[in-house]
């Protein structure tokens, strides 16, 4: 029987903000298996990835707010067990892909754990620990995502989408820190938010989206496919707008990079850019 906290602790919806990734790389791919999109879609979002969050928590047990819980119970050692089995079901699930797809998984599961792990603790350096993050969760993911749906031969992975793919969870991703500064501080954690400071962050993650959103204009330039570029701008405009209103809070008054802000800053790019992406991957399918 799964106690509470280990239920907790697994995150589930926080999937729904890494989601983004997986609209996005599947938007790209010319010719869909449906059936191994629908398993790659469940293998990240129903094992990867909680599991990922929960070995995070069972290594941090933290007290203080979180991405995604106000209030995180404590972790007991049921859990460290239950992101172990779902790890390796990932993991044996993975082959039903492919072979390649099974390995970018295990470097992906690799990672996480070094990223938290006590001994390597990765996420103790804030410049290595956030390239692991964004080239993870952002490039890797991309890749596996459109090499492991793509139906028959498998043509060149698209470039600059897979590296801007990084961009954009590079310019979520200090955000999700900007209210946690005290607590890494107390862990012995240096993050990228706390070098940049509050102020910094913001102005950090917005250079990020305008290089990665600068990659993607390149990208449907060079294919002639501008209209699904100002598709994309329009799903952004409400992110834009909650993004400029919160930095000028938090310029007027630092404490406005707390926890609730995050979490509505969040809610509101995870699903614009969901809709975006899914959009622009229902008009190249019936396009």
């Amino acid at each position: 029987m799964l106690q509470p906290s280990t239920i907790q602790l697994l995150r589930f919806p926080f999937s729904y903000f890494l989601m983004p990734v997986y609209w996005f790389a599947l938007s790209f791919v010319p010719d869909i298996n449906w059936m191994r999109a629908m398993l790659i879609f469940a293998l990240l979002h129903l094992l990867l990835y909680p599991a990922s969050n929960g070995y995070n928590s069972y290594m941090d047990r933290d007290e203080s707010s979180i991405g995604g819980l106000e209030k995180p119970m404590q972790p007991t050692r049921q859990l460290f067990y239950v992101t172990l089995l779902m790890d390796l079901a990932a993991l044996l699930l993975a082959f039903l892909v492919s072979a390649w797809f099974a390995l970018a998984l295990g470097c992906y599961i690799l990672c996480s754990r070094a990223y938290s792990n006590r001994r390597i603790r990765l996420k103790r350096f804030p410049v290595a620990g956030y390239l692991i993050v964004i080239l993870n969760q952002g490039t890797l993911v991309y890749c596996m995502v459109y090499y492991g749906a793509v139906r028959g031969a498998t043509p060149p992975v698209p470039w600059l989408p897979a590296i801007a793919a990084a961009f954009l969870i590079g310019g979520f991703y200090p955000v999700t820190q900007v209210y946690q500064h005290e607590a890494d501080s107390k862990d012995g954690v240096t993050t990228l938010s706390m070098l940049l400071g509050k102020r910094g962050t913001f102005i950090f993650c917005a250079a990020m989206y305008a290089v990665a959103f600068g990659l993607l204009f390149v990208y449907y330039q060079q294919r002639q496919q501008s209209a699904d570029f100002i598709l994309l701008q329009l799903f952004f405009i409400p992110v834009i707008y909650f993004f400029i209103r919160w930095v000028l809070q938090v310029w007027k008054e630092p404490s406005a990079a707390d926890f609730k802000r995050t979490m509505q800053m969040n809610i509101v790019a995870g699903t614009c850019t969901n809709l975006a992406f899914i959009i622009l991957l229902i008009k190249h399918q019936i396009g």
